[in-house]
Parts: C-alpha cells; sequence; structure tokens
C-alpha cells in the first residue's frame, strides 16, 4: 500500500475511536464490567492517538516498500542530497513531476509530517508533564502527613488526620510508600463495618494501582479543558475505577456496610482530597450507591473476551500500519 492508502485506513480508525469514545459514557453496559471498560477507554484513546499521528505522517511519507516508520528511516539517508529532487525522492515525488509542482507538494507534505510529529511529541508531553505534576504533589503531601498524620489501632496501616469533616483517600506510590489517610472525622462517622469497607476500597486502588489508570485520561482532559470527549472521558474512567475497587471491597464483606458508609459520606459532605491522591468524589456516590443496591448480571463471558478481542484490535491497527 501507499502512505496515502495508510494514511486513509488511519484515518477511519482515528476517526471510529472517537466515535467510540464518544457513544461509551452513554453505555449502560460499562458498569457491569468495569475492568472490561476501563481496558476499551484504553485502547479506544492510544487508538486515536497513533492514529491521528500516523495519518499525518502517512500523508507526509510514502509507505509503498514498508510502513511509515521504516519510510521516515530511510528519509534519513535521502536528505543528504541536499538537493530539491534528492527530499522529494523521501516523499515519493520524481523529475517527472515537474519543478513548480513539486515544490508545492514537497511544502504539503513537510507541514504534514511536522504537524505529526509535533501531535507526537504534544501527547506524550502532556503524559509526561501530568506525572511530574502528580509525583510533586504526591511528595507534597507525604512531607505534610509526616508532620500532621498519626497511627490508630482502629486503622491499623493507615494515617489519621486530626481533621474533623469526614475524608478517606489514598496516596499512591511504591509499595513502601503507599498510604491510606482518613480523618479524625471519619472515624467518629463511621463504623467498625463501615470503616473496614473503606479501607478494603482504598486498598484496591492501591492495590491496582488505578492512579496509573486514571493518569492519561485526567492529562488529556487538563490538555484539553474544552473537549467535551476528553472532559466525558475521565469522568467516566474516573467513575469506573471507583466502581471496580467498590468490587473488589466486597470480596471482603457484605455490600450493606459499604453502601452505609458511602451514604454516611454523601450526607455529611466529603472533604475533597489532595492533588495527587485518590478519593471518593461527590457527584459518584449516587451512582455507586444505585449500583450496589440493585446489582445487574455481570457480562456473560463470551460478551467480556469480545471486549477484550475489541479492544486489542483497536491498538493492533494502527500499529500493524504504522510498522509493517
Amino acid at each position: 500500500m501507499t502512505g496515502i492508502e495508510d494514511a486513509a485506513l488511519l484515518a477511519v480508525v482515528a476517526i471510529a475511536s472517537a466515535l467510540g469514545a464518544s457513544a461509551l459514557p452513554r453505555a449502560s453496559w460499562p458498569r457491569r464490567c468495569p475492568a472490561a471498560a476501563i481496558l476499551l477507554w484504553q485502547a479506544l484513546g492510544l487508538a486515536s492517538g497513533l492514529a491521528a499521528v500516523g495519518t499525518l505522517i502517512g500523508l507526509a511519507l510514502p509507505a509503498s516498500q514498508g510502513g511509515l516508520v521504516l519510510s521516515m528511516l530511510r528519509a534519513a539517508g535521502l536528505l543528504r542530497d541536499g538537493e530539491l529532487f534528492g527530499l522529494a525522492r523521501v516523499f515519493g515525488l520524481s523529475h517527472a513531476d515537474g519543478a513548480p509542482l513539486v515544490l508545492v507538494l514537497v511544502a504539503v507534505r513537510l507541514a504534514c509530517l511536522a504537524a505529526g510529529l509535533v501531535l507526537l511529541a504534544s501527547l506524550c508531553w502532556v503524559l509526561l508533564a501530568a506525572s511530574i505534576a502528580a509525583l510533586q504533589a504526591r511528595r507534597r503531601q507525604r512531607a505534610l502527613l509526616t508532620l500532621l498524620a498519626h497511627g490508630d489501632p482502629k486503622v491499623p496501616g493507615a494515617l489519621v488526620v486530626d481533621y474533623p469533616s469526614a475524608a478517606a483517600y489514598c496516596l499512591p506510590g511504591l509499595r513502601s510508600r503507599s498510604r491510606i489517610v482518613v480523618s479524625v472525622g471519619a472515624l467518629e462517622l463511621l463504623g467498625r463495618g463501615e470503616l473496614a469497607a473503606v479501607l478494603a476500597h482504598e486498598r484496591a486502588h492501591l492495590r491496582e494501582r488505578h492512579d496509573l489508570v486514571l493518569l492519561p485520561f485526567t492529562a488529556l482532559r487538563r490538555a484539553f479543558p474544552k473537549s467535551a470527549t476528553c472532559t466525558a472521558a475521565q469522568r467516566a474512567v474516573a467513575l469506573l475505577v471507583e466502581m471496580l475497587a467498590d468490587d473488589r471491597a466486597l470480596a471482603g464483606g457484605p455490600a450493606r456496610e459499604l453502601v452505609s458508609a458511602l451514604v454516611r459520606f454523601g450526607t455529611a459532605g466529603i472533604c475533597p482530597a489532595p492533588a495527587g491522591a485518590l478519593a471518593v468524589a461527590e457527584g459518584e456516590v449516587a451512582a455507586r450507591v444505585t449500583r450496589l443496591l440493585q446489582p445487574s448480571r455481570p457480562l456473560p463471558a463470551v460478551a467480556v473476551m469480545a471486549i477484550c478481542l475489541a479492544a486489542a484490535l483497536l491498538v493492533a491497527a494502527p500499529v500493524t500500519l504504522l510498522i509493517v
């Protein structure tokens, strides 16, 4: 295939991924299997980014002798010619096209190539900047906890802060640096079973590193605050992460304890978590309580396998077009 054909296929993948990301928040099945839904969200995000970058590069470089990545590698050697037509050969043009037309086509394809590389660098920078900001926020939070927090026999392994409002959150990190933080207000508000359910929920966040799941979506939302798709994706994944942690917490006890804790948090008012921490979000409580009180049947195994296969194909399509 030529670069244009590859670019057309990559454009289809990018558009399909964007449409899927727009439709997925309205679907009801993700709440029946949060893990599969999160995997599909990740695939949609990765596929759309790769496909968008690949579309621009495909419009610039021919891929008749291999993938777009190989074309870029071959381009490095051809650029040493220092001639217009040496540069033109990088973009699949020849003397027969005529010098004026070659100049225009080279300019257009150079612009597409530059746009693709800028988009790729921007996406990488957004993720890197969000990672650095999260690490810095967690470092500041750990320093504050060292000064203000203390242990309590009621919550072994967790830290307690002398704050009257109800708050419970986790501070992710390496295993030895992960922390669960509970306020005095939460200890006074919750019973023993409710507190155990909350701690199990937070441990699930830490054990499965849900902060890393959320990071790309949070980064995109901050980078594109006016994008309805990015905002909906971040909110949807954040809610699914909470539901997944709820499911893990239920493995150690009945649902009524977790439901009661969520209702108490919701009626008492939830203290916002510090930056860099995972916490109960006020707008999610009603949906989580409804799901726990009125559980739906889990998705059939065949449906879960189909979702996982669709996610794998979504990511494989742009990768294959870029490399092969």
